[in-house]
Formats: C-alpha cells, structure tokens, sequence
C-alpha cells in the first residue's frame, strides 16, 4: 500500500488583471466566478484522510484576490479534506494590495505562515512595465504590516525587465534585504508566446535587456546574496538560515505531490495528471461531474531519471547519485554518463562521485545542461 503524499497544491486562478508577461492559468475580472470555483473545488478534493500535511501552498493566479470572506469560506474547506499543524509549511501567494488588515487576519486564523508576495520590483519605472498595480511607496508599509502578522515573508523579484539598470537591480535587491525578508525568488524576465509581451516583442514595442546586462544582474545576486546572509539552494532561490521553501523541495526531489484546481499538475506512484487549463472548462467539468484531468502520463525509469536530473539539478546541492538509483533504478552514469563527462569537461557541472551539481557558470546555462541531459 502507497502511503498519501503529504504536499498538497491548490492553484487559485483570480486576478485583477493579467500582467502582460503572465502565462499562468488564471481568469481576470470574473469574481463573480468565485463561489463556482469554491463549489468545484469541494468537489474535486478528496474525502478527509487525518494524514497532516508537511506543505500546503496556494498559488495561482492570486490567491488572495477574492474577498477575505470567501478566502475564509477557502479555508474552510481545505480544513474540512486536509489536517496541519504548526509544524506544517503552509504558503500563500499574494499581491501586495491585496494585504489589509482584514485577509491578513483571515491568513493567519486558517495557520498560513508564510508569504510569497509578487513585488517583482521596487522601482517605479520597472512596476509599470510589468503592469503591477502597486507603486514602489507602498511596498515598505505592506510588508512591514505582513511581517507583523506572518513573520515569514518571501518576496519575487524579476531581472531583466525592458529598460531595467543594474543600480535599479541592486536597489531592488537592497530594499528587500532591508526590509528583513527570509526569502528571495529572483526570475529572468521570459516572454511566453501567446502572452502580450511576447505580441509587444513581435511589434517592436518591447526589447529583450542585452543578454549580458541580463548576467551580470543574475551573477550580482548570486555573489551579493549570501554575503548578506541569504544562502542560494536553488537556481532562483536565496534564503537565511531555516527558511528555504519546503513546498518547492518536494518538486526538486521527485517526491508525489497532490494538486487540485484548473490547470494544476499532481505527480503519485509515478503517473502525473495535469488538470485542464480552462478556469471555464475546469468548471464545467466540475459541475457536469466529469474529471477535470486532461491530461496523464505513466513516467517509466528512463523517463523517472530524465525528469528527476532536470529538477534536481535546479538545487545548488545537486543529485545524489545513490538517491538517484534508489529511486529510478538506474545508475546516473548508466542513463546519461557521456553527456555528463561532456559537461564536466566543458565546466558547467561539477562531478565529485558521490554527488552531480551546476557550478556556477552552469547556473546561467541551466536551460542548456539540461536539454543535453535529456
């Protein structure tokens, strides 16, 4: 018998808006919606099982855009399928305007004890771009009020945002690390086709920042970071000591997880399940009583081994390779040994025996590593 996994997703899919660079599974201006979705979550979720959960995380779209009411109604009902405790990493993403008094009380009543906010920046110029609906002046306020009710709070921020200076980047970094959070996310802007940035792109309206304005941002924080106490575990990932994110662990080390929600992705006993994308057709599904699943894939152990050196290789601590056999059945050097000398050789991996890591010119090529890997 296959014990439950104990990581649970569930993916909120309101907005205000959508950012022009988003291409996340999301519906903006439809709250109206909402009490639909509370209903097709309550019955896409699974019977109550006791089991306490070590991670739950909510993400989406903005979880805390529906009125503080109907995120308590939320709760409710994760309350009434899942059990955890204070010991249980439990992660809600936010829009800083979001944050009032009122949601924040919700928050913490329903043991949310980590905030992973969508600042992105904290220069003006930059925010406007990328469409946020907050100013730079609001964001000292918010996350001090936020710290002072969920100690734990993780901010987002992207590099590379068309006209972004590296001094706005360092200013950027520096504001968060004044402000005391625990956790930083740090992305290279991407323009996804089907986005409005990407049409932006094709007219000429937007430019991509010169790919080696781009690295000396990434490579500023990867060398600026830890010197202010935030260790980098993960390509994008910096935290002070005891605050990595948990959630995010499990994805990297292979272990099942559980998702619920329009377009949210479960991996158990080997198989993942994608739910479709459509917040309308996920909908639809849910009040007809179909499955919301569109798609399903058993991973064999090639394809195990393939996937788990994609995600693992994210982490900063590399694949173990006993882990490694342990958990596909395959030795690494039997499933990929040529193109991983290939790579050491070329100074993109680091290669101790025991263990398989990026070094730190491969963290800027990790898109790359990985593709001669698979």
């Amino acid at each position: 018998m296959h014990t439950l996994p104990t990581s649970v997703y569930v993916h909120v899919p309101f907005c205000q808006h959508r950012c022009g660079y988003c291409d996340f599974t999301l519906i903006a201006g439809r709250d109206d919606l909402v009490p639909r979705y509370l209903a097709g979550l309550a019955k896409e979720l699974p019977p109550s099982h006791g089991v306490i959960l070590k991670t739950l995380f909510l993400g989406g779209g903005t979880p805390t855009h529906p009125q503080p009411a109907e995120l308590a109604q939320l709760f409710e009902l994760l309350r009434s399928r899942f059990a955890w405790n204070l010991t249980t990493e439990v992660t809600v993403e936010a829009n800083p305007l979001d944050l009032n008094e009122s949601r924040l009380e919700v928050l913490k009543n329903a043991g949310v004890n980590r905030l992973s906010l969508g600042v992105q920046a904290f220069d003006d110029q930059s925010l406007v771009i990328l469409e946020r609906n907050h100013a730079a002046n609001d964001l000292a306020g918010i996350i001090h009020r936020s710290q002072g009710v969920i100690p734990n709070v993780s901010v987002d921020l992207i590099f590379g945002v068309p006209g972004q200076t590296l001094p706005q980047w360092q200013e950027s970094l520096a504001r968060a690390v004044e402000m005391g959070v625990t956790h930083l996310s740090t992305y290279g802007l991407t323009f996804e086709h089907g986005t409005a940035f990407w049409n932006r792109l094709s007219r000429g309206e937007l430019s991509r920042t010169p790919e080696d304005l781009e690295r000396e941002m990434y490579a500023f924080a990867m060398e600026w970071l830890p010197a202010q106490g935030y260790m980098q575990y993960e390509i994008s990932s910096f935290a002070r000591p005891g605050y990595q994110c948990q959630h995010n662990h499990v994805y990297w080390s292979g272990d099942p997880y559980l998702a619920y929600g329009p377009g949210a992705s479960r991996y158990v006993d080997g198989r993942r399940e994608t739910n479709i994308r459509s917040v309308l057709g996920w909908l639809d599904r849910m009040e007809q009583g179909e499955s919301p699943v569109a798609e399903r894939e058993t991973l064999d152990a090639r394809a195990r081994g393939h996937e788990l050196l994609y995600v693992g290789l994210r982490r900063c601590a590399g694949v173990e390779r006993y882990d490694f056999q342990q958990r596909t059945g395959i030795a690494l050097d039997d499933l990929v040994g040529p193109a991983l000398a290939k790579l050491v050789q070329q100074g993109l991996l680091v290669d101790d025996g025991k263990r398989v890591s990026l070094t730190m010119e491969g963290r800027f090529l990790a898109d790359m590593v990985a593709s001669e890997l698979l």
